[in-house]
């Protein structure tokens, strides 16, 4: 089947649950970013099983937003397209995202989460909280070992999610997401660069 957000094809190549409504996720995404400029780097949607999720719910390659065809509701869906978007805007503006003021910013929040875990005794190796790219050792330690629940709990205030502390890319886009899905001043108040960045980028 073959549905359009904002004039780009969707197509569900293999079937949904039975909750999910194309027509009213398309209308709901359009709804929530109207501005069509933001989906200038993405070609496709697709939703189904596909190779380049890789065990993935969503991933954004070469301008198609891929999404698992195993998503239950409209809004699991909406989160992850979201979510790739911000992916596809990080790579069409990365010369302006990156900037050192935003680059410090990701880095002082790695090392007041450094300071926190230390003082609740969860260890890892200094240097992986100084990578600014994803690191699947430092992911396995937030989410394992420390438990995303509990992380939760310990960075209320100082990212938007937990996720976003895996990566200067995943802090970018788990950014965009609470802008976009819940509360752009609390973006603000947490992250006023990255909020800065991003409005921006709709300003533009």
């Amino acid at each position: 089947m073959e549905y359009y957000i904002h004039n780009i094809p969707l197509f569900v190549v293999d079937e949904v649950n039975e909750s999910v409504s194309m027509p009213e996720l398309c209308q709901e995404i359009e709804n929530l970013i109207p501005q069509e400029s933001l989906f200038s780097n993405v070609d496709v949607f697709y939703i189904g099983n596909f190779k380049e999720l890789k065990n993935h719910n969503a991933a954004f390659s070469n301008g198609a937003i891929y999404i698992s065809n195993k998503e239950s509701t409209n809004a699991d869906l909406i989160e992850d397209i979201v979510h790739e978007l911000a992916h596809s805007l990080e790579q069409a503006f990365s010369g302006h995202i990156y900037s050192d003021e935003f680059i410090n910013e990701f880095k002082s929040k790695r090392r007041a989460l450094k300071r926190i875990l230390d003082s609740e005794g969860y260890k890892i190796n200094s240097m992986f909280y100084d990578y600014t790219e994803y690191n699947k050792k430092f992911d396995d330690f937030l989410s394992n070992k420390v438990g995303y629940p509990k992380l939760l709990n310990l960075t209320r205030g100082l990212f938007a999610s937990p996720y976003g502390a895996t990566s200067i890319r995943e802090y970018f886009a788990n950014g965009f997401e609470k802008y976009v899905l819940d509360n752009p001043s609390s973006v603000e108040q947490i992250s006023p660069v990255l909020y800065r960045k991003m409005q921006e980028i709709i300003d533009a």
